[in-house]
């Protein structure tokens, strides 16, 4: 474990009866504050890139997105790359030429297609991305390979169970996929398979070819007034239900997380998987393949749909029991079946289920249109270029989907929470002992209306980073701080303010009993930070019961001491004196000639020797050197 990046100094002689730097018995009606502030340009936050990691690729900082897209299309993209080479992109299968133009404009890439696994493995510690398709199995071994280079993968695509995501969390890894420029060349491929099927198209194609003339033989059945059960009404799901309106049928769907109204804007009605099963002539499926939905059509399953029910697959082969679908045709459960996917692809050329006179079978190719296989090249790589940037991705996958326009309001106090996390940990000298982590945050608005999750994330980082060598972000954040046994617990306090402002003010509370630090704090041996943010810069503005007006930017000093004259001027001239440049200084009292502490911002981090210096002063009881 990495020291923490604090150093406390200790006066060797304490005042008897000298109370405790930040002890809970100050009345803070009592405290008079007196600021000196270096004036200094502050350019505006916003449109202006925020890099909140402290390594590239800075993965879950806030970029705005005008800048990045000017910023593709220029060299000063590689050098914001904190200034190194250029970051690598292995691309492990094809691409659409339009995506590939996007990525060399910003990285380095590299195609190398139908890799094996060892060769995969063996290429990924150089790369700083990957973007794959369908048949590259991004497993655990792969990102343990990684050792830790490996910041996104991006999925060309929608479904992602080619990618091991706990492993990708773990490690840190974002995930991203393309799930909408794909997503109407996968309805219309459904509508394809659903009419085809229904008319025999593929096999009196086959036959004719053959030399036949066959119609009595390929007599079709009509669409109109059937019933479709679409099992999974996502993106795909639900534009397949739209165009099977129009061909006249009645539409059905299941999905446990579709909304309702949304169901009932296109006319379809959500209905549980048994009644779907049961009650559909035809049944499409578009649902992701997870541990619940492997195999859900099985011989058990099959048994409950309706005597020569037809069935269409556009989503994932794994969802299917193809042994179970195999003896359904067989018997008659099932009349015919549509696929474009396979639980093994390509299947086995003398895949039985394949060679079905009643299964219509295309190499899955819901996707493959010119059109969508442009439109994946160019999703995906925005969303590769756009992590490695440091923009949080609209399509992350294992990360909280946070909307855009919440990023944007929140991005200052996303720099707060990670400053006030980095604070309060070194203030308990390095977070041994820590039993609890509340974060309060101060509102005027609904808690319904404050999405934290992001905010939450950022006062790990800066609680786990500070002392450990683990690299904490929006990924992996919740996942560090189980592994670390670190409690973290949210509150929202009404705060009678304006609801244009996201947030009053941002308070940490460590529950640490074991830090001499935190018990001379409270009896408890809590230590409470608590910041805003002031146009567009955090400001620390209490520590235990002691307000102070801080601005959170370089280093900080914390000194307690009694107040008396000449205290500014001594610890200034020490600084000045070994060539450290003050920022901002400020003193906090309880009264006058009491106890105080004064705040000391300094551009540079002083040498051991300036810091004995300001431990010997006499009237200087504690003090902290904080880097935030």
């Amino acid at each position: 474990m990495a020291s923490p990046a604090s150093t406390a100094f200790t006066a060797p002689q304490l005042p008897a009866g000298r109370t405790s730097l930040f002890s809970p018995s100050v009345s803070s009606s009592y405290l008079a504050s007196i600021s000196f502030a270096r004036s200094r340009f502050r350019a505006p936050l916003f449109g202006q890139a925020l890099r909140l990691t402290l390594h590239p690729p800075m993965i879950y900082a806030f970029c705005d997105a005008s800048r990045i897209n000017r910023d593709l299309r220029t060299k000063a993209a590689a050098a914001a790359w904190g200034g190194e080479a250029r970051p690598t992109i292995l691309v492990s299968e094809k691409l659409g030429e339009a995506g590939l133009a996007l990525l060399r404009e910003f990285a380095n890439v590299d195609c190398s297609y139908n890799l094996s696994l060892e060769e995969l493995c063996g290429k990924i510690s150089l790369c700083d991305a990957l973007i794959v398709r369908s048949g590259t199995k991004v497993t655990r071994e792969v990102f343990e390979a990684a050792k830790g280079r490996l910041k996104v993968v991006g999925r060309a695509g929608v479904g992602i169970d080619n990618v091991d995501l706990q492993a990708a969390t773990e490690n840190g890894c974002l995930v991203v996929n393309a799930p909408t420029a794909n997503t109407v060349a996968a309805a219309e491929h459904g509508i394809a398979l659903l009419t085809a099927m229904a008319r025999n198209v593929a096999q009196a194609d086959a036959s004719m070819k053959a030399g036949k003339w066959q119609r009595n033989k390929y007599v079709g059945v009509s669409l109109v007034g059937k019933t479709l059960a679409v099992m999974g009404f996502g993106k795909v799901g639900s534009e397949v239900a739209r165009r099977a309106k129009g061909l006249g049928m009645h539409v059905i769907a299941h999905d446990p997380y579709a909304p309702a109204d949304r169901a009932r804007a296109i006319g379809v009605e959500l209905v549980s998987f048994d009644e779907a099963i049961s009650t559909a002539d035809f049944i499409s499926l578009h649902m992701p393949l997870t541990p619940s939905t492997s195999k859900i059509f099985n011989d058990e399953n099959f048994l409950k749909m309706k005597k020569g029910a037809r069935i269409i697959n556009v989503a994932r082969g794994g969802v299917i029991d193809e042994d179970a679908l195999l003896r359904a045709l067989d018997n008659g459960t099932v009349s015919q079946a549509a696929l474009d996917v396979f639980a093994e692809e390509p299947p086995p050329a003398d895949s039985k289920l394949v060679q079905h006179e009643r299964v219509t079978v295309t190499p899955h190719l819901g996707a493959s249109t010119t059109e969508a296989q442009e439109g994946v090249a160019i999703e995906i790589a925005e969303a590769v270029v756009g992590a490695l940037k440091g923009e949080l991705a609209a399509t992350a996958v294992n990360a909280p989907m946070v909307p855009s326009e919440v990023l944007s309001e929140l991005a200052p106090y996303v720099i707060l929470a990670e400053k006030l996390g980095r604070l309060a940990v070194q203030l308990v000298g390095g977070g041994s002992g820590i039993k609890g982590v509340k974060v309060v945050y101060k509102s005027s608005r609904s808690p319904d209306d404050l999405d934290t999750r992001i905010l939450r994330a950022m006062v790990t980082k800066g609680i786990v980073e500070p002392i450990s060598s683990l690299f904490v972000n929006l990924v992996n954040a919740d996942y560090i701080a189980k592994q670390r046994g670190l409690r973290i617990s949210e509150e929202r306090v009404f705060h009678d303010g304006s609801p244009e402002i996201p947030l009053d003010s941002i308070q940490v509370h460590l529950a640490n009993v074991e830090s001499k630090f935190a018990s001379a704090i409270s009896d408890s041996g809590e230590i409470v930070v608590e910041g805003r943010v002031k146009d567009g810069i955090p400001h620390l503005i209490s520590v235990g019961s002691f307000s102070v007006d801080v601005s959170l930017e370089g280093n900080l000093i914390l000194c307690r001491q009694i107040d008396q004259p000449g205290m500014i001027g001594r610890v200034g001239n020490i600084l000045g004196e070994n060539n450290v440049n003050v920022s901002f200084m400020s003193v906090c009292r309880t009264a006058p000639r009491k106890q105080a502490i004064m705040a000391i911002g300094v551009d540079e981090k002083p040498h051991k020797e300036a810091l004995r210096r300001i431990g010997e002063i006499a009237a200087i009881e504690e003090f902290v050197f904080l880097q935030i």
